[in-house]
């Protein structure tokens, strides 16, 4: 008899915060960084439900927050245009630097190499250089509204992937300025990225202001599902990198659960932390991190085998 996977999903630690655009887990500690719109960063432990680090770095909402925990830092970008490098041991920021014209949306930070590429309303991305005193080595321009969200692809990072308000995806490579090709298919803009590797095939995830999200064969480039269901524009999309789920989150204040295999849709979450905004995952982990309106939460996800 063939056996269908179900899931439940524990509430680990729910925390009230101002509104969370930016949720990171560290790779091997409990900890989740917060970008907030107040713009502050902080550290939580969701082991010890405790606030370990916190620091107001600007007067402007920080979109993006990441570890780079092989430096032990924090990158965080905000709408002051500014670029912050600190040390999480001390919380003593190391660098600032402002080369964007216009808020800065999302950064992603390169697997292996000293690289991280920031996107932004001004159109552009851009590669920043850590080993070389964050030098700005590559400026990447096709897109024509902000660029909201890049992410890096895992099995060919010298590649990466962008969603703009423009309506397209674009794939690009660290050495070259112009996009490789563009995914076209949503209706509105498209707020949200990520890679999905299954099978040894390669996929592209979209959500959009159109409501719905998408799930792309990155080798044909076309689109081969569409998932609909949310009442809001879609702000974050994921595929879990244990677990055969896809997760994407909406302004409908909701987060839902997708079977990677049939595209179906397994169950909605609601925390009652009104509008969804981020989500973070980390392989080898069942911890899922949501950054909301009113707060973020950790949600362990267990597997059910139901025959």
């Amino acid at each position: 008899m063939e056996q269908t996977l179900s899931f439940e999903f524990v509430h680990k630690f729910v925390q009230n915060t101002e509104r969370v655009k930016s949720v990171d887990l560290h790779p091997t500690e409990p900890w989740v960084l917060l970008g907030l719109y107040s713009g502050t960063i902080s550290i939580w432990n969701y082991q010890t439900k405790t606030e370990e680090k916190s620091l107001k770095i600007s007067e402007s909402p920080v979109r993006s927050a990441k570890f780079i925990a092989r430096e032990n830092w924090i990158v965080a970008a905000s709408d002051d245009k500014y670029i912050r490098v600190y040390n999480y041991e001390k919380m003593e920021n190391d660098i600032e630097f402002a080369e964007h014209k216009d808020y800065i949306r999302s950064l992603a930070v390169h697997p292996f190499l000293p690289y991280v590429v920031s996107a932004s309303d001004d159109h552009v991305l851009k590669l920043w250089n850590w080993s070389k005193g964050w030098s700005c080595d590559e400026k990447f321009e096709g897109h024509s509204h902000y660029v909201m969200q890049v992410a890096f692809n895992p099995k060919d990072p010298a590649t990466f992937a962008t969603a703009s308000l423009d309506g397209t995806l674009k794939i690009w490579s660290l050495d070259s300025s112009a996009p490789n090709f563009t995914l076209e298919g949503h209706l509105k803009g498209v707020n949200c990225v990520d890679y999905f590797l299954t099978n040894d095939k390669e996929y592209v995830l979209s959500g959009s202001d159109d409501y719905t999200a998408k799930v792309w064969d990155y080798h044909s480039r076309s689109c081969v599902q569409t998932l609909e269901g949310h009442g809001n524009n879609v702000t974050a999309i994921c595929a879990h990198p244990d677990l055969p789920i896809i997760i994407s989150a909406s302004e409908d204040s909701t987060v839902k659960i997708w079977d990677a295999v049939t595209y179906r849709l397994q169950t909605t979450l609601n925390f009652g932390l009104e509008r969804v905004w981020s989500i973070g995952y980390k392989k080898g982990s069942s911890e899922l991190a949501f950054g909301c309106d009113k707060g973020f939460i950790i949600v362990k996800v267990n597997l059910i085998a139901a025959k």
